[in-house]
Parts: C-alpha cells; sequence; structure tokens
C-alpha cells in the first residue's frame, strides 16, 4: 500500500544554504517564515508530570495514625479525670496547696491511747492540705476516719445532728476538741501530768529538755503559772537561780524557755572556750592540769 502526498504546509524543509540564499532578496527583505500549528488539546502528551502534591501517599499515612494515637492518649487522660471523683479534686486542691507528701491519719476506733495521735494528724493534713476547704467539708474528712469499735456509734449520733443543723462547728479544731473530750477522758491527761512532774534537766542541754518538757505538757492539763512552775522546778539549780535574780523576772512559759536556754547555751561555750585554752596552756609547758581545771566555770546545776 503506498502512501498518499498530501498537501504542504506553509513550511518547506531546505538545508541552511538554501535558507541563506533564498531568504534575502534583493531589496534586503527577509521572506516570512511559518512553522507548523501546535498541537492540539486532542494531542497525547508523552511527557512524564510529577503528581499534584508534595506529600507522598505513606507520609499522609503516617501523619493520620500519629493524630489518632495522641486522641487516644486524649481520651484516656480524660477518663482517668471523670474516674477520679473526690479523689481527682483532693488531688487537685493539694496540688494548689503545694508541698510535699503528707501522711493521712490512720483510722480512729474510739481508743483513748491514739486519740492524741489522730488529732494531729488530722490537724497537720488540714493545715497543709484543706486550708481551703469549707469547715463542713473538713469535718466530713475527719468522720470518713472515725471507724469501729466504740466511736462508730458516737460517729452515727453526729452525723444525725450535723444533717439535722443540731449543732453547727465553727472550726475544725473546735470539732476535734468535742471528740478529744468523748474519747479522750481523764487518763491521758493524768499519765502526762505525772509524766511533766517527772522530768528533770540533768546532764541534757536547755534545748533538749524544753522539747520534752512541751511534749510533756502538751495535754497535760497544766498551763499559765502551774506550767512555769513546773518548768522552773525540772531545769538546774544554777540556771533558776540566775533567772529568779535577774532584775526582769520572766513572766510566761515562753519567755522561761528563751532565756533558760541562752543561759545554758552561754555557759557551755565558755566552758568549751576554758578547756580550749587550758589544754593549749598545758602543750606549751604551763601549770598541771588539774590546778588548771580550778579555773573552769562552775556548772549551772
Amino acid at each position: 500500500m503506498g502512501l498518499e502526498e498530501g498537501p504542504l504546509s506553509h513550511t518547506e524543509i531546505i538545508s541552511s544554504s538554501e535558507y541563506e540564499s533564498d531568504t534575502e532578496t534583493s531589496a534586503g527583505s527577509v521572506l516570512p517564515l511559518y512553522t507548523s500549528p501546535p498541537p492540539t488539546s486532542s494531542s497525547p502528551s508523552h511527557i512524564d508530570s510529577s503528581p499534584p502534591y508534595n506529600m507522598s501517599q505513606i507520609d499522609f499515612h503516617t501523619i493520620i495514625r500519629q493524630q489518632q494515637e495522641q486522641l487516644a492518649a486524649m481520651q484516656a487522660q480524660i477518663q482517668a479525670l471523670l474516674a477520679g471523683g473526690v479523689g481527682g479534686q483532693e488531688g487537685r486542691q493539694e496540688g494548689r496547696n503545694g508541698g510535699g507528701e503528707i501522711a493521712k491519719p490512720q483510722i480512729f476506733d474510739g481508743s483513748s491511747a491514739k486519740v492524741g495521735g489522730f488529732i494531729s494528724a488530722c490537724k497537720l493534713y488540714i493545715r497543709m492540705r484543706m486550708r481551703g476547704e469549707s469547715v463542713e467539708r473538713q469535718v466530713q474528712w475527719i468522720l470518713s476516719y472515725v471507724q469501729g469499735g466504740t466511736a462508730d456509734m458516737w460517729k452515727e449520733n453526729v452525723m444525725e445532728e450535723l444533717e439535722a443543723g443540731e449543732i453547727e462547728y465553727e472550726t475544725a479544731e473546735e470539732f476535734l476538741m468535742n471528740l478529744k473530750k468523748e474519747f479522750g477522758g481523764g487518763e491521758e491527761e493524768a499519765v502526762k501530768a505525772a509524766e511533766l512532774r517527772k522530768l528533770e534537766q540533768g546532764g541534757k542541754t536547755m534545748e533538749e529538755f524544753v522539747q520534752e518538757f512541751k511534749r510533756a505538757a502538751r495535754g497535760s492539763g497544766y498551763e499559765g503559772r502551774p506550767l512555769v512552775e513546773e518548768f522552773k522546778r525540772g531545769i538546774n539549780g544554777g540556771i533558776r537561780r540566775k533567772l529568779m535574780e535577774a532584775e526582769n523576772l520572766p513572766a510566761s512559759i515562753e519567755q522561761w524557755y528563751k532565756r533558760a536556754t541562752a543561759l545554758d547555751r552561754n555557759w557551755r561555750e565558755s566552758r568549751r572556750e576554758e578547756e580550749r585554752l587550758c589544754g593549749k596552756k598545758e602543750e606549751e609547758g604551763g601549770a598541771p592540769k588539774q590546778k588548771q581545771r580550778q579555773n573552769l566555770p562552775r556548772p549551772l546545776v
């Protein structure tokens, strides 16, 4: 089958030499150059083009998976907060108040031997963790640790009175004092008072004796002048005489603590300094040690 020759386009293919000779005329004019028409839209394109987006399909799936994981983690956190209930509220309150871990009180069953420790633990926890709570909330929290033994009946009565509005506490400390009167009895106070009357300073420093005296005085029933008299009796005689001979006699128990501690500290520092100086003289060939010790300050006993 032969190919049919069709009409030529306006552009004829010629050699470069013919183009140079024929394009210029004698008048110097330039012959028009015609090119083939551009391909129509129906013509197939053989040029490979890149996809219309910069992100590969693998990266797109990775981002979707990461977003799904983040959503799952957020949903788990929300569920944990909802499940926390009251415990979550207490945790947020603790975060606002700051501080480290504070031990909660042990369950109180009404035993008179445990009432002092229970009250101290409640006071500390409320001061550190529940200062912003209402008195009603604080009292309810204390009652949640009153369980078993002889305390159950008392707890039920108190809760009924609170719900009926028959009693109302202005502070949590007032409620704890009521609890102490109910379960403390007179046994603990008598034990504390007897311990207080036996205390003596002896060879202890005044700081040590004051701390011991304060622990025994707490809950003993002693206060004011009787408490001062017991402290005067317990400290060493030398310190007591110096304080009694002072122009301004201590008025309160806190002043007795402070001034007695200062006297005891000064005497001990003076004694250490004299011993140091005596030891230095002895090394330099001074008097015998026994004679030098006669110059040491006398113990305040």
